[in-house]
């Protein structure tokens, strides 16, 4: 038996989108960013984004979309989703580059934003994501 978990953390990078499935299962997606930053060895900092679609079931899919907002910050537990030969789906951007989209079926969604920082407008707990939400292929 053969099992595998990721955990990813950072900013969600559009509001949350609800719908049902034929069974009547509440199904919530959006999309989170997660962010890196590192010295390089020419000693540049460079900063690295990579871009997760998450999907949600059930009654936390509820509490995702009455309560999960574009900018706040997430911790997803859950199973990575490939595609038919096991590869994160590959597509091209509008300049002709490449990108990859990485999906995750989450079991457990923790809201790590505070409620204070969503009503204040906090700026370090609700900051937008790093890398171009235009990039996003979903």
């Amino acid at each position: 038996m053969s099992y595998h978990t990721i955990i990813a953390v950072g900013n969600v990078g559009k509001e949350p989108e609800m719908r049902y499935l034929p069974s009547g299962q509440p199904v919530t997606s959006f999309s989170l960013a997660t962010n890196r930053q590192y010295t390089n060895s020419s000693g540049q900092i460079v900063k690295e984004t990579i871009w997760f679609r998450i999907s949600v079931f059930g009654k936390q899919a509820e509490s995702c979309s009455q309560y999960v907002h574009k900018g706040n910050q997430v911790l997803v537990e859950g199973r990575l989703v490939a595609d038919e030969k096991g590869s994160p789906r590959i597509w091209q951007r509008q300049d002709g580059t490449s990108g990859a989209s990485f999906e995750i079926n989450a079991q457990t969604v923790r809201f790590l934003t505070r409620k204070e920082a969503e009503t204040t407008g906090g700026e370090e707990e609700t900051a937008p994501p790093a890398g171009n939400e235009d990039e996003i292929p979903f």
